[in-house]
């Protein structure tokens, strides 16, 4: 009994606290760990791909020490943004919203594409990168989401020809050692970020991504949508190498039902046994 105790009360510990329950939507106060998280210093010069662009290819993690931090001891530091120009319609209505709310316009509540460029700022797992001569792949873990876009600089697709996708129309070039991504053609169902700020088909967004040594890249990201807000914006970021791999995730963990439901479909002899 003890012990249990012990256990259920460092688990209390463990949940985030608040400071009153008018400031509980948007003042929430984290219990801290005991985990000093160390950066991972610059490794050298940033490795080339065949035709002399820099490869951006690796697993990557948000943040400076390319792992998860939930217990440090420190508040991890933002990315850097200058403030946001809503629209006074459009602050008025994200400020009234709830915490709940703005969760459940999330991609991982509603198993959607986090889409462009959710798929670095929208993401709290690894992901993995892989660039070619005229090509760049991205992949996360979380969900199977992918985005593949050709860097050799071609245009978008005619107005009349775009689809309205969750990724947009991409077209991509190197400016130098910077791969630059052009982005129209939204669908208007994802968000920016992990905020869940929203954006809408107007959105023009351009994404630069520099590898500034072999362990980190530098994200720059560009947004402008008239419709929620006055004027352009910019949100930076940096990714850290991570010595890990990409696991496999589905959207949604009822792996024990679908084992129950086969089961019950194919009746193999014993199969009950070998799962509880």
């Amino acid at each position: 009994m003890k012990s249990y105790i012990g256990v259920m009360l460092t688990a209390a510990l463990m949940l985030p606290a608040t400071i009153s329950a008018q400031d509980q939507e948007k003042k929430p106060v984290q219990a801290r760990g005991s985990v000093i998280p160390v950066p991972l210093p610059p490794g050298g010069p940033p490795p080339r791909m065949s035709d002399g662009h820099v490869d951006l290819s690796g697993v990557w993690f948000p943040g400076p020490t390319g792992k998860a931090n939930a217990w440090s001891t420190l508040r991890e530091e933002g990315p850097k943004q200058e403030p946001i120009p809503f629209q006074p319609w459009a602050k008025a209505k994200r400020d009234a919203m709830t915490r709940v709310e703005l969760e459940l316009s999330s991609a991982n509540v509603n198993c959607t594409p986090v889409g462009t460029p959710g798929m670095f700022t929208d993401n709290a797992y690894v992901h993995m990168i892989d660039t070619k001569p005229g090509l760049f792949i991205h992949l996360i873990e979380n969900n199977n989401r992918w985005n593949v876009v050709h860097t050799d600089g071609r245009p978008h697709k005619p107005k009349e020809e775009q689809e309205p996708l969750f990724y947009g129309d991409q077209t991509a070039k190197w400016e130098g050692d910077t791969l630059v991504i052009d982005t129209v053609g939204f669908n208007g169902f994802t968000r920016l970020d992990t905020k869940g700020n929203p954006h809408s088909d107007k959105l023009h967004m351009v994404q630069k991504l520099t590898r500034t040594d072999a362990g980190h890249i530098t994200y720059k990201v560009t947004v402008e949508d008239p419709v929620y807000y006055a004027t352009p914006f910019t949100n930076e970021r940096t990714f850290t190498i991570a010595n890990t791999e990409l696991l496999e995730y589905s959207c949604e963990e009822n792996n024990r039902s679908l084992w129950e439901g086969r089961i019950k479909i194919w009746q193999v002899p014993g199969s009950e046994k070998l799962r509880k």
